[in-house]
């Protein structure tokens, strides 16, 4: 018994500690990305706009030019390793990524065909990717129901859905107009470029509200993650509760999408990340989220100010976490029975 108590207790001190420090090596980050540029600052200045005792030119730089990507980015981490934490958690599968299974293609589905078809604003955005992202969910979940959300033909269905979306995509593209179709291209190779203070507040103040409902489905998640038939013996409701988490998670990396496009990778390896830092058996979500956070804000300082060219942040992620989902796949495949 007292065993078990002090395992208990150095899960969450270790769990504590990996959110602490990913919280400070954010903190860092996002002082630097706030640094850097043509205009390049020094760290007193951009603390100094922070806390407001610097004005003038450095203050107008630091929260009108710089802050809305570097929060956005901060943020947009932490959604899509929320996301990517919890799909891997109900399928109890590490390869259950929203970009790998094909969510992320749906949003962006939805995206283009609110911008082409509709001509859509931002809330029509948000609107579009979130059906996108809803419509794609449901078909994977209908094929691949045979299984419930566990075992590689979950993960095999959502690649082959998110390869028909990707070409879906691409179809759509070819038949807009060229300014908008350069313009969604871009977009679609996941890029903080365009995010400015009009559309990254919102989008901030969207997802920390979706964020929020995390505490309605975190007993349940954590009783999911042992199995459908233990969830039930506890009392949970296995397909309500799976609907509140697939609608959460959808929701997140829909956001995401419509400013931003499908970012790659984060929600993959983020989770499997902070599970590896934390030693735990199942996924924290709060070292996650700041896990996610720092990933996403550190790729985006390399594919602005370490890359010659500059880069959409999501050609970054996707070299970085390319050799990832290799080492994750060959990984799962010797596991594999």
């Amino acid at each position: 018994m007292l065993g078990g108590r002090r395992a208990h207790v150095v899960v969450r001190v270790r769990s504590l500690i990996v959110a602490v420090v990913a919280c400070a090596i954010t903190a860092v980050l996002l002082v630097l990305a706030l640094a850097l540029g043509d205009f390049p600052l020094a760290p007193s200045d951009v603390v100094g706009a922070l806390i407001g005792t610097t004005d003038g030119l450095p203050r107008t730089v630091v929260l009108e030019w710089r802050l809305p990507r570097a929060a956005a980015a901060i943020v947009f981490g932490a959604a899509l390793a929320v996301a990517g934490a919890l799909f891997q958690t109900i399928t109890r599968n590490p390869l259950a990524s929203p970009d790998i299974i094909g969510l992320a293609n749906g949003s962006f589905t939805g995206m283009l065909i609110a911008l082409i078809v509709l001509g859509g604003s931002w809330p029509l955005l948000v609107t579009g990717s979130l059906l996108g992202g809803l419509v794609a969910a449901l078909v994977i979940v209908l094929l691949s129901a045979h299984d419930g959300l566990q075992g590689f033909r979950f993960i095999v269905i959502g690649i082959g859905v998110s390869a028909m979306l990707a070409a879906f995509n691409t179809w759509l593209l070819l038949r807009a107009e060229l300014e908008t179709a350069l313009f969604a291209a871009a977009w679609g190779a996941g890029s903080l470029n365009s995010v400015s203070a009009t559309t990254a507040w919102p989008a901030i103040a969207l997802l920390v509200v979706i964020l929020a409902l995390l505490p309605l489905v975190t007993r349940p998640l954590q009783q999911l993650g042992l199995g459908d038939d233990v969830a039930r013996s506890t009392g949970v409701l296995v397909r309500r509760s799976r609907i509140g988490v697939l609608v959460i998670a959808v929701a997140l990396v829909s956001v995401v999408t419509s400013i931003a496009g499908p970012i790659a990778f984060v929600s993959l390896a983020a989770p499997q990340i902070t599970r590896r830092l934390t030693g735990t058996a199942d996924i924290p979500l709060v070292p996650t989220l700041f896990v996610g956070g720092a990933l996403l804000l550190a790729a985006d300082i390399i594919a602005q100010h370490v890359i010659p060219l500059t880069v959409p942040v999501g050609v970054v992620t996707v070299v970085c976490g390319g050799a990832y989902l290799v080492w994750l796949l060959a990984r799962e495949i010797r596991r594999a029975p």
